[in-house]
């Protein structure tokens, strides 16, 4: 099974606030999170890690090359507007089966990403996200759910039934990128919109809770996250 990275934000926060590096090479215990995410995936039987990074980030795409001596990376070298047009700047290369993508400064811990991944394989379903209770999040998108666990909505409000919200690690079949196709036909924006297009084309998805996944979207999180890597 192939896995994905999307690497291609700006970190306009993180840079703002005097994180000089770009995000991906941000370190985590001595760590670049990219690195770091691409070993994880490795050790859950990854084929390949395709990698997509923007067109100013010479050093990540060094990082990358250098890591390539060790690793199976597909990387793509491409500016975009946000995470949905990433992921479909990766989608060729995704065609194969099922794959998982996360963003790169979605943070979790190994032996929940593990048990994730086990359950993914087995699964018949079109894809199984990651959901959390823990909510840290400036705009978190709240995920509705029945009784066993299948998705029913993506809000950006909570309702009765969304305990849970999006953790930004998919695990989806191909026919999800036929659908990212018709989102980008259509002109529609943003990965919330496109979650909410797989609910409404009747793909079955269900969500795999995790006790914590944090973002790295500020300065004040890499210390959160260096605490959260600490738990284990």
């Amino acid at each position: 099974m192939k896995f994905a990275i999307i690497a291609a934000g700006e970190g306009s926060r993180l840079a703002n606030e005097g994180i000089k590096c770009p995000k991906p090479l941000i370190e985590l215990q001595g760590v670049p999170i990219i690195e770091r995410l691409i070993g994880i995936f490795m050790r859950q039987g990854a084929s390949s890690v395709c990698v997509i990074i923007n067109e100013e980030q010479p050093d990540t795409l060094a990082l990358l090359k250098n890591l390539q001596e060790r690793y199976p990376i597909e990387i793509v070298v491409k500016s975009t507007p946000s995470s949905m047009h990433s992921m479909h700047a990766l989608s060729n290369l995704l065609r194969e089966g099922k794959f998982c993508l996360t963003t790169v400064d979605t943070l979790f811990h190994e032996d929940e990403f593990a048990e994730y991944i086990k359950a993914f394989e087995k699964s018949d379903c079109d894809g199984i996200m990651a959901v959390t209770d823990y909510v840290d999040d400036e705009k978190p998108l709240y995920v509705e759910t029945d009784s066993e666990l299948g998705i029913t909505a993506f809000r950006d409000t909570p309702g009765a039934c969304s305990r849970y919200i999006s953790g930004g690690i998919y695990g989806l079949s191909p026919h999800a990128l036929d659908i990212l196709d018709k989102c980008m036909e259509e002109g529609i924006e943003r990965m919330r919109n496109f979650q909410r297009r797989l609910v409404e084309e009747g793909m079955r998805m269900k969500a795999y809770p995790f006790k914590k996944i944090i973002d790295i979207d500020h300065a004040e999180d890499i210390v959160k996250a260096e605490e959260f890597l600490s738990e284990r």
